[in-house]
């Protein structure tokens, strides 16, 4: 074997010792877990859901009106989610019914800023929230109330509202997606 021959055949058993002896970086991305991180606090969505949740408390306070839709006239639980939801230009059907089919569902558990919760019984949608806050498993909502008008509840607590709880939707996502598209 020549010289030459020798230098190339003793680097291709060292290239290949060293390649076996270390993993390459593929296969340590591989066996990583991937996790999930909770969006930067300075992202455009969460931004937009914490607008939603400030321009809701804005509106504490205000009577309750049948088909109410104005601040002025007062609201209704579905006017008031629609009129929070235009004032950052998303666009929510009229009544609690059709906003119940907007957006994605989202376990109870995992509801953020500026998602919705529907109310009712026997699975028909009679009422419709803003997630404000969900802190160590308690979900906060701004809604329009027929006794008290626009207010905060607690409703993993609340002896009213807990039971009455359907489901939840994401639709301020969905909402941006409309928007940039």
């Amino acid at each position: 074997m020549s010289p030459r021959l020798a230098k190339a055949f003793y680097l291709l058993l060292f290239l290949g010792t060293v390649s076996l002896l270390a993993p390459s970086c593929h296969a340590l991305k591989k066996g990583r877990k991937t996790t999930y991180r909770k969006s930067p606090k300075k992202s455009a969505t969460n931004q937009y859901r914490q607008n939603i949740v400030k321009a809701a408390k804005k509106n504490l306070g205000i009577r309750y009106k049948y088909a109410g839709n104005t601040p002025r006239t007062g609201f209704d639980c579905s006017g008031f989610t629609k009129y929070v939801y235009a004032k950052q230009g998303f666009s929510l059907p009229r009544t609690s019914k059709a906003q119940a089919k907007v957006g994605k569902r989202v376990n109870l558990r995992y509801v953020e800023k500026g998602d919705l919760v529907f109310f009712g019984k026997r699975g028909k949608v009679s009422h419709v929230a803003i997630v404000a806050e969900n802190k160590k498993g308690n979900v906060y909502v701004i809604h329009s109330t027929s006794s008290k008008g626009v207010k905060i509840d607690n409703i993993t607590t609340s002896k009213y509202w807990k039971p009455r709880i359907l489901f939840a939707r994401n639709v301020v996502d969905s909402n941006i997606f409309a928007r940039n598209h």
